[in-house]
């Protein structure tokens, strides 16, 4: 028999190379499309993390294309590299030169800006860099058989649950804050508020039940998708895509969860390099327009433009609680006291698991 090809959902993920790109030509293609308009088509280098291939792929890059080559009078074509968040932030400040970084959470676009990669300020507009948000929820199996209602039932002896690892993925940062602030923050039932060790104990009980850390969020989907585990935290939209994939799969909003804002920047020495400033800045500003928006809506991500987000709202479950990362003191916070070596996370993650 001929070997089985993969899904779309299953080649993100084996795709996936460091510094591997996959071009995306747009239109009649490079070489066509530049004869047709008597001048060379611009390629656009794309660092991106896994979970919004699709929204881009099949969405945002070509709409975008044919919204510049009306515009501009120019074919162009596409360079895309997909990794986990982290992942991708080191690709980049170790020599990956995209044009535009779009990635999980604040502090990997803040790696290149400390590595003088991004040097304009990248959190102005209206929507302070930020062009998604999301939530942390979790996933469980279809009918929820374990009778899953929250955070504390992952802490329960006997549930199996996945969630990444944070020294690849944003996810799992983002998963981890969750789990943690939640607790903190006084919103698992019986704990005080305002307790960073009360915290980081609720973090260990959830940690101890986990069965697999994945390198990003993607791969700890298609794990769960392939029968491991009884609960996954992940992103809504990771839930939402393996819903449209024709998964069995349901989703739980915890009552406090966090609310996940992904932000994008040009990679100013790469764009200046590449002379595709302009091409890069327009991209930028392009994700945070409607027709973006509903792309990125479409594909499971919740918009920041709240006129968009209307549009979309029978589609995202209201959330009773919902808090930021600001809550927690700002991402620097929560990188020391979570994520820097031998943090509240590592301190708190059984031996053998790290």
């Amino acid at each position: 028999m001929p070997p089985k090809q993969p899904t779309w959902r299953e080649f993100a993920v084996t795709s996936i190379l460091p510094l591997a790109a996959l071009a995306i030509v747009i239109g009649c293609g490079v070489k066509g499309a530049a004869e047709k308009e008597g001048s060379a088509a611009q390629t656009l280098t794309l660092g991106a993390y896994t979970t919004p291939r699709e929204a881009y792929g099949r969405d945002i890059l070509p709409a975008f294309a044919t919204s510049w080559r009306a515009g501009a009078g120019k074919a162009i074509a596409f360079e895309e590299s997909y990794l986990g968040s982290g992942a991708q932030a080191r690709a980049i400040a170790g020599g990956f030169e995209a044009d535009v970084a779009a990635l999980s959470l604040e502090p990997d676009i803040e790696t290149l800006a400390s590595k003088k990669l991004v040097t304009h300020e990248w959190r102005g507009g209206a929507y302070k860099g930020m062009i998604t948000n999301s939530l942390v929820v979790i996933g469980v199996r279809a009918g929820n058989p374990k009778k899953i209602t929250g955070w504390n039932d992952l802490a329960q002896p006997g549930i199996k649950v996945l969630t990444p690892s944070p020294k690849t993925s944003g996810g799992a940062m983002w998963n981890a804050a969750a789990v943690y602030g939640a607790a903190f923050l006084g919103h698992i039932g019986g704990r005080p508020k305002g307790d960073s060790a009360v915290a980081e104990q609720f973090l260990r009980e959830v940690l101890s039940n986990v069965a697999i850390m994945d390198k990003g969020g993607r791969e700890s989907m298609l794990t769960f998708e392939q029968g491991v585990g009884d609960a996954i935290i992940t992103y809504e939209n990771e839930v939402l895509a393996a819903r449209d994939a024709g998964q069995a799969v349901d989703y739980i909003i915890p009552d406090a969860t966090l609310l996940i804002e992904s932000p994008a920047a040009v990679v100013d020495v790469y764009a200046d390099k590449h002379g595709t400033r302009a091409l890069a800045d327009a991209f930028v500003e392009y994700l945070t327009k409607p027709e973006a928006q509903r792309a990125f809506a479409k594909h499971g991500f919740r918009p920041v433009d709240a006129q968009i987000a209307k549009e979309y709202a029978d589609k995202f479950p209201a959330v009773k609680t919902p808090f930021t990362i600001r809550d927690l003191g700002g991402w620097p916070n929560v990188v020391q006291q979570l994520f820097a070596p031998g943090g509240a996370f590592e301190r708190a993650t059984p031996t053998g698991a790290k």
